[in-house]
């Protein structure tokens, strides 16, 4: 039946382009008509958004027009004749380009037929370049916290708006100081943080949690400005740790270098300045960090740059930063356990202040009935202190921990986090250290003096990987089933629970060409569906009740960067055919719901049923906006730029023509 639709669709859409006043072949330029702008997006509002939520979707429900139920709309352009748009796809992109023209402050509006009947795959595409990464933008300077300070998810005890500057940055003290004294419409409040930031510290400012600053610089004319970035849209209006590696890739791919550089830069200023590449640029992120991709950032942006004495400074800027959180952060004594490998860690206190309230309310009650408590009064005794109860402190232990690790929240971590040495977190660290090793040998002739006097050597850095290596190998790695699996130290067990992050040790390119076909042979299997690459398998999730709520990093749900380094680590040990196969079902996912659904662009989708419809935990960050989506979901946006060019022409045309990966792959 859906095949039928889609045929049905095609035909419509042709049957459109032999209409008078436009042109007679899809082959030809399709002809432009002028239309007033407000009464036009007016009616179309008025006839084919039916559920009002100020969006033209599949789910809008519609009384057939025609004997073939097509949603059909008669434009009237200026000069008096009328024309016809059909399906929601093609009605959606006239609701976008109308909507747009309104904001611009247009009476009337040149259409362009091109731009209406626009393929999918070259409308989200051109979207993502023009559009999103530019609604995406920020900047901590005096015009961008006029935006911040509209985030409506961060509330403070006396109703200012805090922003917070790291001790001994004076040009920033300086610069926000002056912004809250000529802006008291902002009622903002600057505070310097203390040279040593503490847990008990951090604690302090969850009634008045504020925005971190970032770079900022004086430009020759003695004006201050920001350093921009990119956030990854929604609720998340800050600059996120690991999402900024995968949105920089877009970003380069789409030609924006410079914007690419300034994400680094940043990240550059949260080192020395945080002493790591923070969670996010909040207060209640300082005592964490994110998976560590801070060296494959910075070469992929460099790969961009000229090569001349000024780039190369800025390479050695970023060594120095890298060093500097390798050694004091991941292998400092949070972090590095007894095994010689890394975990994920929180110094934080207590549950952490971001997380919706709803969050925990299974586990509340789960306690106040054991303590003969409602749950409110629970949550006021535990949260004051007045009630001590251990192990629900060491849950939030690892609940934080796995914050870090980005995977929040997933059954793979969720309860003994501190313990595990993961998979992913040594993967990335082992490619951190190739980075820094190749680095110094490619661009500094084997060794570097830093700044602080030290020399580094190329050959210290293999030396840690090849050690790195082995010691995943031994813990992490099971031959029998073939797959690496993270390792719990404290039971000196593997923990078998089958994940996305499996495929890492690929992408690091760390595993052998054995452990590759085992990967492929039995992993693969078990996580590919048909969305794409799953983030866990059902059985490893195990069961979903009441009190052990569905999670959004396992299974049945798949992220971009899962999706992202597969394809990638496919492809390094050979395996290209599958990385195009698993490329085009993610973006056949991606594509499927945009057509559907109003251009949506979401940060995670269900792999079982390739649908955005998704309201695990926070829901879909990405599917709620009016009329048009300016912003797509950051990584998500960075995934399908990437993931066309792992395609070929004829995939992308099949791509553009909605047809599903099984009728394309399946001999």
């Amino acid at each position: 039946m859906r095949r039928l639709l889609l045929i049905l669709a095609t035909i419509a859409a042709t049957l459109f382009l032999l209409k008078p006043g436009f042109a007679q072949s899809a082959d030809e330029h399709l002809t432009s008509i002028e239309v007033l702008v407000k009464p036009t997006l007016d009616s179309l509002i008025a006839k084919e958004d039916t559920d009002h939520d100020k969006r033209i979707t599949i789910d809008d429900p519609h009384i057939p027009d025609t004997d073939l139920g097509n949603r059909r709309f008669w434009l009237t352009a200026l000069d008096g004749h009328r024309y016809e748009v059909d399906e929601t796809y093609y009605l959606a992109n006239l609701l976008e380009n109308l909507k747009l023209a309104e904001d611009e402050g247009k009476d009337t509006l040149t259409l362009s037929g091109a731009e209406i009947f626009q393929p999918p795959v070259q409308r989200i595409a051109e979207s993502i370049k023009n559009l999103y990464w530019s609604g995406l933008t920020r900047r901590i300077d005096e015009a961008g916290l006029e935006k911040i300070f509209k985030d409506e998810k961060v509330k403070t005890i006396d109703g200012f708006n805090y922003v917070y500057v790291p001790d001994g940055d004076t040009l920033g003290y300086d610069y926000f100081s002056g912004v809250a004294r000529s802006r008291p419409d902002f009622k903002m409040k600057v505070v310097m943080l203390p040279a040593k930031v503490t847990p008990q510290y951090v604690e302090s400012l969850n009634d008045r949690p504020g925005i971190l600053s970032l770079k900022l610089y004086r430009k020759p004319d003695g004006k201050i400005t920001a350093t921009p970035f990119v956030v990854p849209g929604g609720r998340f209006n800050e600059m996120y740790g690991w999402d900024s590696y995968f949105i920089t890739l877009g970003l380069l791919q789409d030609g924006k270098v410079a914007l690419a550089k300034s994400m680094v830069d940043n990240f550059i200023y949260e080192i020395d300045h945080y002493g790591k590449i923070l969670n996010a640029n909040r207060t209640y992120y300082l005592t964490r960090s994110q998976p560590p991709f801070f060296t494959s950032m910075a070469l992929a942006v460099y790969q961009e740059l000229p090569k001349n004495e000024e780039t190369k400074a800025w390479l050695k800027e970023v060594l120095e930063a890298a060093i500097k959180q390798y050694n004091n952060y991941w292998m400092g004594p949070n972090h590095l356990t007894k095994t010689g490998l890394s975990r994920y860690y929180d110094n934080g206190i207590g549950p952490p202040p971001e997380v919706e309230p709803h969050r925990y309310h299974y586990l509340y009650a789960e306690y106040a009935k054991k303590y003969n408590m409602s749950e409110e009064q629970f949550k006021d005794e535990y949260l004051s202190g007045r009630l001590k109860v251990p192990s629900l402190d060491t849950f939030f232990k690892n609940d934080r921990a796995m914050r870090e690790s980005g995977n929040d929240a997933s059954y793979r971590l969720q309860y003994d986090c501190i313990d595990l040495v993961t998979v992913d977190l040594n993967s990335l660290l082992y490619k951190e250290e190739t980075n820094i090793a190749d680095i110094i040998s490619d661009e500094f002739n084997g060794e570097v003096r830093l700044g602080n006097g030290k020399v580094e050597k190329s050959s210290t850095w293999y030396e840690k990987a090849v050690k790195r290596k082995k010691l995943m190998t031994k813990y992490l790695w099971d031959a029998k089933a073939g797959m690496f699996f993270d390792y719990n130290f404290v039971t000196r067990r593997q923990t078998g629970y089958v994940a996305a992050t499996t495929f890492y040790p690929l992408w690091a390119n760390l595993a052998t060409k054995k452990q590759a076909e085992e990967l492929v042979k039995h992993a693969l299997p078990l996580l590919d569906l048909p969305g794409g690459i799953v983030g866990s398998t059902e059985k490893s999730r195990g069961p979903i009740t009441k009190d052990r709520p569905q999670t959004q990093w396992d299974y049945p749900f798949g992220w971009s960067p899962q999706q992202i380094l597969t394809w990638v680590g496919l492809k390094n040990y050979g395996y290209g055919k599958l990385a195009r196969e698993l490329a085009y079902k993610w973006l056949y996912t991606i594509t499927v719901n945009a057509y559907n659904y109003n251009g949506t662009i979401a940060e995670k989708y269900d792999m079982v049923t390739r649908s955005s419809q998704v309201f695990a935990e926070y829901g879909n960050v990405g599917t709620k906006f009016s009329y048009i989506t300016r912003q797509g979901f950051g990584w998500t946006n960075a995934s399908y730029v990437i993931g066309l060019t792992f395609l070929t022409k004829k995939l992308i045309a099949d791509l553009d023509r909605l047809i599903p990966p099984e009728w394309v792959f399946r001999n």
